[in-house]
């Protein structure tokens, strides 16, 4: 009698944690990031550092990653003046390999100290990229 009484109390336990558990994300993985020009037949044509707000009107943030499975999901670009929100775009993900891009227009008055996080569907910070405009 002990010995069903413990298998079925180990049974309800594997089942409560087997129904109650949450499935995970899909695990994404960045394999290049750049702030760029222009995006060229889905490639970055530069990496941007340092450039002048003079000489664009409009960034771009190229992302390359890779997914452990085939299903859609999404990753976060925010885009960040110094400390100060500039913008984000939520991007679909939807294949093993995967690129995808999204932009800022750009101008005069807007020097600083630029980064763009890029986050996962659960918010995770995946990878950051940063660059100077003057």
């Amino acid at each position: 009698m002990k010995k069903i009484t413990i298998l079925t109390f180990v049974l309800m336990i594997g089942l409560t944690l087997l129904f109650s558990s949450s499935p995970e994300a899909a695990s994404l993985k960045i394999t290049e990031m750049a702030v760029t020009t222009k995006v060229v037949r889905g490639n970055p044509i530069d990496s941007v550092h340092r450039i002048s707000s003079s000489s664009v009107r409009e960034l771009y943030c190229f992302t390359r990653l890779v997914s452990d499975e085939e299903g859609e999901t999404t990753v976060k670009h925010i885009w960040y003046r110094g400390n100060e929100k500039m913008g984000e775009s939520e991007l679909p993900v939807k294949g093993k390999k995967w690129r995808t891009y999204s932009s800022r227009v750009v101008g005069k008055g807007m020097a600083g100290d630029w980064r763009v996080d890029a986050l996962d569907s659960e918010g995770k910070l995946l990878r950051s990229v940063k660059f100077r405009m003057n």
